[in-house]
């Protein structure tokens, strides 16, 4: 294939160079950045050196098979009909195609929508709950960091009408890395270092993507509590969820169907009774580890899930799915389990 990356110098971009680099069925590899092209790559990451991955590009992409989109919301979908159009598969690692609503997605991001037609193309790219609408298609979203790690969590249980949908609390812990490498003030590493801080407070915009595929997952409108924070280490993702049983409904019913859901897959975990997940159980790795209990004084649930978020959450989503699209293996290239300690 020919494949290439725009944004290459991120976090998520340069993880999808790492990643796309042992590829096997990855040749020619297109690098881009607006704001170091014409550099080369071992000059901005210099753990390159020797490793010849080339010349930064600027963003007139060539012909491509693939393009992956690692950019800021708003400046991939003004130029996706054309990429389409070409014949290139493009897979979104920003917001523009993962809500589903133009509408919703200007409330939340502020500006207004590039090119909202396409929306109805676009197919939500998470590969244990939608891997046959993905298989073959040309337009993919590929989820936000926290919403991945999540809607693993709750959307079995939903489906199949485990949970009420009146009490949700998403509780989310994510490393600096999910920033992006230009992060501002927030993001000094003085601001940071022994200090463990929410944002995004009740206004996160992970928050209605997680509520439209839950909505989906229920088939009735819902909403959650989402509250994400900041943890002083570089990558890394748990969150932890409350929620309400339907009566009748014991711990047992919630881990079996789990084990249904993904007793299967190669690359989400549900863990034996009284182990629980933790970051670096996933740490650069496509992996996801689940863990539940029903707490018997209050009824409810309480569910933990960890991803990398650069891995999971980010750029080895977005390999599975473009193993997926292209009908090769779909863990090719993302195999492995975390580094450890």
């Amino acid at each position: 294939m020919k494949v290439g990356v725009l944004g290459a110098t991120g976090y998520a971009g340069q993880e999808l160079v790492r990643l796309l680099k042992r590829h096997e069925e990855v040749g020619d590899l297109y690098l881009a950045s607006s704001s170091v092209a014409g550099e080369d790559y071992e000059s901005v990451y210099p753990h390159w050196s020797g490793q010849r991955v080339g010349i930064l590009q600027d963003e007139n992409v060539p012909d491509l098979d693939v393009l992956f989109c690692a950019l800021p919301h708003g400046l991939t979908a003004a130029r996706t009909s054309a990429f389409l159009a070409r014949n290139i598969k493009v897979i979104d690692l920003g917001a523009d195609f993962r809500l589903n609503s133009a509408q919703v997605y200007e409330e939340w991001y502020k500006v207004k929508h590039p090119a909202s037609e396409l929306l109805k193309d676009a197919v939500y790219g998470l590969p244990e709950l939608y891997r046959e609408q993905i298989r073959g298609q040309s337009l993919i979203a590929n989820p936000g960091c926290y919403p991945t790690a999540t809607l693993l969590a709750l959307v079995p249980l939903l489906r199949h009408n485990l949970l009420q949908t009146n009490y949700l609390i998403i509780d989310a812990k994510s490393g600096v890395s999910g920033a992006g490498r230009g992060g501002g003030l927030g993001t000094h590493y003085a601001e940071v270092n022994e200090n463990f801080k929410a944002y995004g407070v009740g206004n996160h915009r992970h928050t209605p993507e997680i509520e439209q595929e839950l909505s989906r997952a229920a088939k009735v409108p819902l909403t959650v509590n989402f509250t994400p924070h900041l943890v002083p280490m570089t990558r890394g993702m748990l969150v932890t969820i409350y929620a309400a049983v339907q009566p009748g409904i014991q711990e047992e019913d919630l881990r079996e169907c789990w084990k249904e859901q993904y007793e299967r897959e190669e690359f989400v975990h549900v863990l034996p009774l009284g182990a629980w997940p933790q970051t670096k159980f996933a740490s650069g790795s496509n992996n996801a580890f689940l863990q539940l209990t029903v707490d018997q004084r209050t009824g409810n649930v309480i569910i933990v899930a960890t991803i990398d978020n650069l891995m999971k959450g980010a750029a080895g989503q977005a390999i599975q799915n473009m193993n997926l699209a292209m009908g090769y293996p779909e863990s090719q290239g993302i195999s492995g389990t975390a580094l450890w300690p």
